[in-house]
């Protein structure tokens, strides 16, 4: 089977593309630098998604299911283009190659649970988001991803294209390139971790593996067809804090803080110097949101492999 997949040179790209080459599929990806692509791709098309002149027809030819993983998390000048833009792009390539084959072209869409926003209340107040919840999405990120969905979700009420739509929490494993937790070790390692506000926050990741694997069973399986999947495998905070604490080699952590005294002292401490502990960081450490997976483990019998307690030593223990 012949399939494309954007964004197949990033973190979670490039272990998609190995998993799909060896599950037995031809594999063409679209890349701006054929350098930073695997030794298992089949195919590359050189292409700019966020260029105007970009011409996808060569990319999507003869394929039958595209993989969109590509996204950018850095600079939020750039998401608008390639978020929207360059999937408005791709769409229409697509539509293109399905009319002119007279044959139906799947589209799996990595997206993020961030399409659904933070609470409207207290961002520690306990909130379980199923695919049914509204999507308000906040931040540029969040926004463009959601966008990007409804014009999947749009292009797809032509009939010449399905869709399935995976949305995870925040992917972690080795090689990854957010520094967030690696941030968190180094103050677990040190003993200047401590927990703020009352037990029981909620710590929303889930393994890149087990992200790959969910894209993988929404491309195979006709199940997965129209339908938005959340893919996470929380877990409480202080399960992964203490998974880090013995992949450190270290005691767990037992400080607790009020949260009010945090919030006021990172203020007032902020306006002197520059501290880590930002209200955003804060936030993660209290919040208590919840993603389960139950729509992906009834309609495609998936559930995640890859405890976080037991696998978060892969990104906090330093490199050799």
């Amino acid at each position: 089977m012949k399939v494309c997949v954007t964004g197949g040179s990033g973190f979670i790209g490039l272990r998609l593309v190995d998993t799909l080459t060896k599950n037995g599929y031809e594999v063409t990806v679209l890349s701006r630098q054929a350098s930073r692509t695997g030794p298992a791709v089949h195919r590359v098309v050189l292409a700019d998604l966020t260029s105007a002149d970009c011409r996808l027809d060569r990319f999507v030819e003869s394929c039958e299911i595209v993989f969109h993983c590509a996204g950018e998390v850095r600079e939020a000048a750039q998401m608008r283009s390639l978020h929207v833009g360059g999937t408005r792009r791709l769409l229409a390539a697509v539509v293109r190659e399905a009319a002119q084959r007279g044959q139906s072209i799947h589209w799996v869409q990595l997206s993020s649970v961030g399409a659904y926003g933070p609470p409207d209340g207290p961002v520690n107040t306990e909130r379980v988001v199923t695919e049914m919840t509204p999507t308000r999405p906040r931040g540029e990120y969040e926004v463009t991803k959601t966008e990007s969905d409804e014009l999947v979700i749009q292009a797809c009420e032509r009939g010449l294209m399905s869709y399935s739509i995976v949305r995870p929490s925040n992917v972690f494993g080795s090689g990854m390139p957010n520094q967030s937790l690696r941030h968190l070790a180094a103050a677990v390692r040190r003993r200047l971790f401590f927990y703020v506000g009352r037990a029981g926050a909620v710590a929303t990741y889930v393994h890149v593996d087990d992200v790959v694997e969910a894209l993988r069973r929404c491309g195979a399986d006709d199940r997965a067809k129209g339908r938005i999947f959340n893919v996470s495998n929380d877990c409480l905070l202080e399960e992964m804090i203490e998974g880090m604490a013995s992949a450190c080699g270290v005691t767990r952590p037992r400080l607790r803080l009020p949260e009010r005294a945090v919030r006021v002292a990172a203020q007032v401490i902020g306006k002197v110097i520059e501290i880590p502990l930002t209200p955003e960081r804060i936030n993660a450490l209290v919040a208590r949101t919840r993603y389960p997976y139950l729509t992906l483990e009834h309609e495609l019998g998936f559930t995640p492999q890859f405890s976080v307690p037991e696998t978060v030593g892969e990104v906090v223990l330093p490199r050799s």
